[in-house]
């Protein structure tokens, strides 16, 4: 993924001087972090703060020499393939927040910035959008029902935004109904600096049988999820969750609770009363349309027709294969009717999203 577009005026060349590079310093928006990286042509060599031409200055250097005797060549880094949220967290801890991620011949290929993004979960986003929304007419009758908007933004947006802030760059979209409403809100994602790609649902293919149409996810895992829900669930928990079972799927879960309004007798065979509970209340943990799903299991995934994610768990447990649940604990709405609307229009403004 090429992302350093964002951070040019965060790079300089080694042949630049000090006066070059405190002009580049002074030219950054107030809200930017202040740091450079010093590359030697594509290959990145040391980084440069303004703290770090005032200690050369103080040491005599002069302020038209070159940016290699005033850099950090010591700088700290992270490989592609090292990016998780755990190593991420190490660089929080030690107040390092402008991060730069490079390939092996020492190129960047991203910059993160950990003021900006809670952490980068790696994966890629599926987000199903094919809906018709048959229990919202006539709100879906011109519009489809994931771009049904909550405080004055869609609710797909609203998803889509907060995966971003978990660092997810790559998401595919299932449509269907009214898809060109969707194609044209979005785009190709280059507007909020991600990757969109779309999947055509010719057929409704259920929950999960888009995913048989996509090639190539390069990462070890897939989120999958529902776009008309409404939750600020901490992805990067559920992430970590699901590392940390190595399961082959976990799916977000809502805990239900059912409250009897008597007095339940416990039975020892048919008759034998061994103790009362008074009016208990009973956990049940419901599907919360949200999925971590290894890449390696997907090909359990039929390619072009329907099939849902609780077909693929079903196969799972069939197969003894370790499927796993994570429950929500935080604010989760799925927006399937119209008192669901509107009591989402209510619920956000009180939900830290």
């Amino acid at each position: 993924m090429e992302v350093v577009n964002e951070h040019k005026s965060h790079c300089i060349q080694l042949t630049s001087t000090a006066r070059e590079a405190l002009k580049i310093l002074d030219q950054l928006p107030d809200n930017e972090i202040r740091t450079l990286f010093v590359l030697d042509k594509n290959r990145m060599v040391g980084t440069l703060t303004d703290g770090d031409i005032r200690r050369g200055l103080l040491k005599d250097r002069e302020i038209s020499e070159s940016v290699s005797l005033y850099m950090n060549a010591n700088f700290r880094s992270l490989k592609w393939n090292e990016i998780s949220p755990e190593n991420l967290s190490k660089f929080r801890k030690d107040d390092i927040w402008f991060l730069p991620v490079l390939n092996d011949e020492s190129e960047i290929v991203q910059i993160v910035n950990l003021k900006n993004i809670r952490t980068i979960i790696p994966t890629v986003a599926l987000i199903m959008a094919g809906g018709r929304g048959e229990r919202l007419r006539p709100l879906t009758d011109t519009l489809p029902k994931p771009m049904l908007t909550v405080n004055n933004k869609p609710i797909i947006e609203i998803n889509i935004d907060r995966l971003i802030s978990f660092g997810i760059k790559e998401f595919y979209i299932s449509v269907r109904y009214l898809k060109e409403k969707i194609i044209e809100y979005f785009g190709d994602g280059s507007s909020k600096n991600i990757s969109i790609k779309y999947i055509d649902e010719k057929e409704p293919l259920g929950t999960l049988g888009a995913s048989s149409l996509i090639d190539n996810i390069g990462y070890d895992q897939l989120l999958v999820m529902n776009s008309d829900i409404l939750t600020n669930i901490d992805f990067e928990d559920f992430f970590n969750f699901y590392q940390s079972k190595n399961a082959v799927m976990c799916t977000a879960s809502i805990p239900y609770n059912v409250q009897v309004p008597y007095g339940i007798m416990q039975l020892d065979g048919a008759d034998f009363v061994t103790g009362l509970v008074e009016k208990p209340t009973y956990t049940y943990y419901a599907n919360a349309g949200i999925y971590f799903i290894s890449r390696d299991i997907l090909k359990m995934v039929p390619k072009g027709i329907a099939f849902n994610a609780t077909d693929l768990m079903e196969q799972l447990i069939q197969k003894k294969q370790k499927l796993v649940q994570y429950p929500i604990l935080q604010y989760w709405l799925d927006i399937g009717k119209y008192d669901d609307y509107v009591r989402a229009q209510q619920d956000y403004k009180h939900i830290n999203f």
